[in-house]
């Protein structure tokens, strides 16, 4: 079946203007443009306009949904069960952060005291869901869904305190770089070996479990993706690239 940009839009609920917009960015050319200037779209626009909601509706750049759809390597059915994947966690999200949310209200109508643990449950749970959705594919792909799994079930069952050390251990860690970067300092030096010895405390407060070559695959990521570069970077440049060299100089030694 073929639509006009008017039945198109009001099939999707993309405004006539988007799609005019997609076309004009190469994100969604329609299949033909009649000789009046209208243009139509058929089953495999309406398709990767489908795609383009659903990567949309998980934040995805435009650029980006761009690149993944004209990779020749694009399997849709991969796409859409990642897809799939990522909305009910970020609908499990949502129903423990609601349910947290309303336990709350109930203790204080009732005038009740919510212990710690109830508290920090759904923040431990939202740090796990965060992560799965900015970097799981590729640590999945790297270390198998079993080690991912049991890492996500580690922070779910840290103690208060051990949550308290974990991220005030990030906070450290991070305070370091920086103050390592702008101070001109080497990864080989002494500073560096502290961050390391900091950075191998924090991975194993959850899984006490520590390997180095998982130690330097880590770190490598902060280097080879640009998400986890921009999070260290954030203040200060270079600090991913440091705690990378820093944990392939220091992991052997300490």
């Amino acid at each position: 079946m073929e639509y006009s940009i008017q039945e198109l839009s009001r099939l999707s609920g993309v405004t006539t203007r988007t799609l005019r917009w997609y076309d004009k960015i190469g994100l969604l050319k329609p299949s033909r443009v009649s000789e009046s200037g209208y243009r139509y779209y058929g089953p495999v626009q309406v398709d990767r306009l489908q795609d383009i909601l659903y990567y949309r509706a998980l934040g995805v750049e435009l650029a980006r949904i761009k690149k993944c759809l004209d990779d020749p390597s694009f399997d849709r059915l991969s796409a859409l069960r990642s897809h799939l994947m990522a909305l009910q966690a970020e609908q499990m999200r949502l129903s423990r952060l609601i349910q947290s949310v309303k336990q709350t209200i109930e203790t204080q109508e009732r005038n009740e005291m919510m212990n710690d643990e109830q508290k920090f449950e759904a923040f431990k749970r939202q740090v796990v869901e965060d992560n799965e959705k900015a970097y799981g594919r590729e640590i999945r792909k790297k270390y198998g869904h079993s080690q991912v799994n049991a890492a996500n079930a580690a922070v779910m069952n840290l103690t208060q305190e051990q949550y308290k050390e974990w991220t005030d251990l990030g906070r450290e860690i991070q305070v370091q770089l920086e103050d390592s970067v702008q101070g001109k300092k080497s990864p080989s030096s002494v500073e560096g070996r502290e961050i390391v010895r900091l950075h191998r405390r924090w991975l194993t407060i959850a899984n006490g479990n520590y390997e180095i070559n998982r130690h330097k695959g880590i770190a490598a990521l902060y280097v080879a993706d640009e998400r986890f570069s921009a999070y260290y970077d954030q203040n200060v440049p270079g600090c991913a690239q440091f705690l990378r060299d820093a944990v392939y100089h220091w992991a052997d030694q300490i």
